[in-house]
């Protein structure tokens, strides 16, 4: 084997390294967005927030809509 050979083979393998690393730190920021969003819905859940939220909403809708005065004919 020659050193132009060893030489070609070295930078493949440079390259291929590169390339796994590149696809490893891929995988891995997917991996830390499902984790962040799989946390925040339990946390929605488990102090139910949903809910909370939109019985806020229900009321601060109701406020602004309910002290008009509703004229409906059918």
């Amino acid at each position: 084997m020659t050193f132009l050979e060893r030489r070609a083979l070295k930078k493949a393998k440079q390259k291929k390294k590169a390339r796994r690393k590149a696809v490893l730190k891929a995988c891995g920021a997917v991996l830390k967005v499902l984790g962040a969003v799989t946390g925040v819905l339990f946390i929605v859940y488990f102090w139910n927030l949903d809910q909370k939220l939109l019985g806020w909403s229900y009321v601060q809708v109701n406020k602004i809509f309910d002290r008009k005065d509703a004229d409906i004919k059918f």
